[in-house]
């Protein structure tokens, strides 16, 4: 059995996505504290005028409070009408790329619906992009913040997600002898926009991509990249 830790992400980076098809189980993290320009609220795309990053909003008290703001309790916020500017620039960066049409009736939803929590948007996208990609995983949503060492212990109550797999695919995996015998690699601080740690694991191998006649191949965009430029064959590249 393969076992991984992963931040939360708002249509993550293929990096992030990769984890997902690799390991057997894969838990998310939402008992972290809240970071600013990370993946849980940012996302990479290739635009006409190069990498484009786009930010969900969030709801602000002071800057010290965000801080110390558990994932799983940080809201969205509808400023700036955010939704439509995401939504619009994924129309202009990929409106000619080979897939937006097959799959824009399952994005659409995402900038039109309105989530409160950041970490429950997130974990939809996710679902649906396993779902789109055909990733077979179970994913676990932590029930508390445990350093990388204590990793490897059983979780009281875990709350699981079956992701293309079954019920009875999933029991050998929680078995406390499986989790204990297994090593869970830790992925929270090293799947980042800037500044990101060497990860020995992730190969970026080169796909089509919309703008490569302007612009050098752009490495680990967001998964939305990958998937509306080669589609279903886009798990080839996890």
């Amino acid at each position: 059995m393969s076992h991984t830790i992963l931040s939360s992400a708002y249509f993550g980076p293929i990096q992030w996505y990769q984890k997902l098809n690799r390991y057997d189980l894969c838990r998310i993290e939402r008992y972290d504290h809240y970071v600013k320009q990370t993946y849980r609220n940012r996302c990479i795309i290739a635009s006409a005028n190069g990498p484009l990053a786009l930010t969900v909003p969030i709801e602000r008290g002071d800057s010290s409070s965000t801080s110390r703001s558990l994932m799983k309790d940080i809201r969205i916020s509808d400023h700036g009408n955010w939704r439509h500017i995401h939504w619009q620039a994924l129309v202009s960066a990929y409106g000619e790329s080979p897939f937006f049409e097959y799959y824009a009736d399952d994005l659409r939803p995402f900038f039109e619906r309105r989530w409160d929590f950041l970490f429950d948007f997130n974990l939809e996208i996710t679902q649906c992009i396993c779902s789109l990609l055909d990733v077979r995983t179970t994913l676990m949503l932590t029930d508390e913040y445990r350093k990388t060492d204590d990793l490897a212990h059983p979780m009281a109550s875990p709350q699981l997600l079956h992701v293309g797999t079954s019920a009875e695919d999933v029991a050998p995996l929680l078995a406390p002898e499986a989790l204990a015998n297994t090593p869970c690699d830790d992925f929270r601080d090293i799947i980042l926009p800037k500044n990101a740690p060497l990860d020995p694991s992730f190969e970026s191998k080169p796909y089509y991509q919309v703008y490569r006649h302007k612009y050098d191949f752009q490495h680990n965009l967001s998964i939305l990249d990958l998937l509306l430029n080669e589609g279903n064959a886009a798990i080839c590249w996890l």
